[in-house]
């Protein structure tokens, strides 16, 4: 009796409890620091999201969702180097993929560098930021260490006038690319580096893909996103580990600046995921050697990749439950998001018939002029899916593993004298087999038993075996592609000289898979269960109605379990 009683009390404690950010939250708004919630997601377009990114997109927007806030989308492109049209646009169709809904709320940092140098004069005329003249490699050296502290700039002491002086003509293309720098005035004896002088804008004479060339003089990333989260009224900036030593730069850019509201940073581990690429340059060079085919070539984690793979949104976002918020940095491994993806589709998808590896199956006795239907449940183990009718012939076509002319024990499949059932039709009872020129089984023998007819109530004995099988007369040809880890899992990620070490056998091209007819009709995201290989999507990139293309998202079992709670 005390055990029942102890069951709802869990699941109590379940409901309620709260991840780190959470509790900061709750404090927040209990003490009366923000009187609402708005987080942002804020990813520089200078490449396509991954897997990584799916955790912080999902984190503020439920963040947002649970408080009842808003969450906003915004671009920090103060980086015109590396950035392009077409990774914004990518981002944009990852986070509305991902349920992330950002409503009307699409902002760029590029939209404000106008509010961004006002910044910048208003800290020049509080006597906070001064133009340097140092090179770049003189800033570093004067900047000093962990060991010992730096060196002011000669420039440091300039009059409020010079340096407002100084600072149009930056802005008004006087002065070449790394010429001159306006540095923040904090203190270069801080033990934190980042406090030492930092530079917040600098002379670059680049295109913008959003604002053209307006602009010669760009901000710092750490001087424009704090100014960016306290014009769009963000409370609570949530990013990951890397920026905790910049937190404090963050507070005084907004202290500085004098905003009434200044938003208020809190860091979380990044989630890394064992054994895959996610470095932006790691993969630019497979796009460019020609080893996997875009920044969506589905051996990726990009979510992109993920998307054209198969993945769903929604076991993204059990992934991203199941992996939790933390403070400190863990790797997960990638089973964990197969495992995610599998438990998603198990109960939504029909399993269909595909024989990836064929052999013919000639029924001796079956009529050569007849082709029947057969009524086969879709799922399973969910009803609600039906059933379809599928082609039976006379010839069929069934894995060449479900074959065997000397079968190890325990093997159930079809071998000479057997009898096993063909999936929603009838027993066959192998009788022969022949072969080619080079030993090779090409056909399979057999006879059937009318009687056996899946559905017609025959209890007279059982078998041991059932496999799946396609109609010769029906069956069409498609594409599959078969997936492995890009990286060889068991050598590791990289090669001493820093390389990637790529498995060999990342994809197995199958040209001529055959499908049961229900399956040339599918479009591209279009996904399902092969019998016995997997789970398969439509390829959206390279499938055509003439030949349709399968991705394998991920194969039917894994050793992976979840940890006991």
């Amino acid at each position: 009796m005390e055990e029942k009683n102890l069951v709802p009390e869990a699941k109590e404690k379940e409901v309620v409890s709260k991840n780190f950010i959470e509790v900061e939250i709750d404090k927040d708004l209990a003490e009366g620091v923000y009187s609402h919630v708005q987080t942002r997601f804020p990813p520089e377009p200078n490449g396509y999201l991954h897997i990584g990114h799916a955790k912080s997109i999902l984190l503020n927007y439920g963040l947002a969702k649970k408080y009842q806030g808003k969450f906003n989308l915004r671009f920090d492109d103060t980086n015109p180097t590396k950035e392009k049209t077409e990774f914004v646009e990518s981002i944009i169709e990852d986070v509305k993929w991902l349920g992330a809904d950002f409503e009307d709320r699409l902002f760029f940092a590029s939209n404000y560098f106008e509010q961004m140098y006002e910044c910048a004069v208003f800290l020049i005329k509080k006597g906070k930021a001064f133009v340097c003249d140092l090179s770049a490699e003189e800033i570093r050296e004067y900047r000093g260490d962990f060991n010992r502290p730096g060196k002011e700039s000669p420039y440091r002491n300039r009059s409020i006038e010079e340096n407002l002086k100084l600072f149009t003509e930056m802005k008004e293309g006087k002065y070449q690319d790394g010429e001159k720098v306006l540095r923040a005035k904090i203190d270069m004896a801080s033990p934190n580096i980042n406090m030492r002088d930092p530079v917040i804008y600098r002379v670059a004479r680049m295109s913008h893909h959003n604002t053209g060339d307006a602009w010669c003089i760009y901000p710092m990333y750490d001087f424009a996103h704090p100014i960016e989260d306290a014009i769009e009224n963000i409370t609570h900036s949530i990013c990951t580990l890397e920026f905790e030593d910049h937190r404090p730069l963050y507070d005084w850019v907004v202290q500085e600046c004098e905003f009434k509201h200044p938003p208020r940073q809190i860091e979380f581990a990044k989630l890394y995921l064992t054994n895959v690429v996610t470095g932006k340059r790691y993969i630019k060079k497979l796009v460019e050697d020609g080893i996997v085919d875009g920044w969506d070539d589905p051996r990726l984690v990009s979510i992109a990749a993920l998307r054209r793979r198969g993945y769903t949104p929604e076991s993204i976002r059990m992934f991203v439950e199941l992996v939790g918020v933390a403070k400190g940095n863990s790797s997960v491994d990638y089973a964990m998001l197969e495992y995610c993806i599998r438990e998603d589709l198990k109960l939504k998808k029909p399993r269909m018939m595909a024989i990836l590896d064929p052999i013919k199956l000639v029924i001796d006795n079956y009529p050569e002029d007849v082709m029947e239907e057969l009524e086969i449940p879709n799922n399973l183990e969910n009803e609600e899916l039906g059933s379809r009718k599928v082609p039976f012939g006379r010839e069929l076509y069934i894995e060449r593993e479900d074959f065997m002319e000397e079968p190890p024990k325990k093997y159930f499949r079809l071998f000479p004298g057997n009898e096993v059932r063909l999936m929603g039709g009838y027993f066959v009872t192998c009788t022969g087999f022949e072969k080619d020129e080079q030993g090779k089984v090409t056909v399979v023998h057999c006879t059937y038993d009318p009687e056996t007819k899946s559905g017609s109530g025959f209890t007279g004995r059982k078998v041991k075996g059932t496999i799946h099988w396609v109609a010769a007369k029906t069956a069409k040809v498609v594409e599959a592609r078969l997936y492995e880890n890009i990286v060889d899992e068991e050598k590791g990620k990289l090669n001493e000289d820093g390389s990637l070490n790529l498995n060999p056998n990342s994809l197995t091209v199958v040209p001529e898979c055959l499908v049961e007819p229900a399956l040339f009709a599918a479009k591209p995201y279009d996904s399902f269960q092969f019998m016995r290989n997997g789970y398969f999507c439509v390829d959206c990139k390279d499938s055509t109605e003439e030949k349709p293309v399968f991705n394998r998202i991920v194969s039917l079992k894994s050793s992976f379990k979840l940890p006991k709670a």
